[in-house]
C-alpha cells in the first residue's frame, strides 16, 4: 500500500503535512499541496503571474466590447 501524498511546497524548509485529496490540487502547476499551501499565491505558484495577465486581458476585452459612445448632437 502506498504511503500518503504529501505537500509538494518547494521551498527552504519543505511542508511535510499531508495532501489534500481534492482541493489541494494546483489547476495551474498540477501539483498537490496541504490545507495550508493549496491557494496558488501561498505557494508562489510558477504560473500566477500568467494566469493574472489572461484574466486582465479577459476583462479588459470584455470591457471594450461593452463600451458605449454618445454622439454629439449639433447645436444650431
Amino acid at each position: 500500500m502506498a504511503g500518503k501524498k504529501r505537500c509538494q511546497l518547494q521551498a527552504e524548509t519543505p511542508c511535510n503535512s499531508a495532501a489534500l485529496r481534492i482541493a489541494g490540487d494546483c489547476t495551474l502547476c498540477k501539483s498537490s499541496f496541504c490545507s495550508s499551501h493549496r491557494l496558488p499565491e501561498h505557494h508562489d505558484c510558477t504560473f500566477m503571474q500568467d494566469c493574472r495577465q489572461q484574466a486582465f486581458q479577459r476583462n479588459k476585452d470584455k470591457l471594450e466590447s461593452e463600451r458605449t459612445v454618445a454622439s454629439k448632437m449639433a447645436m444650431a
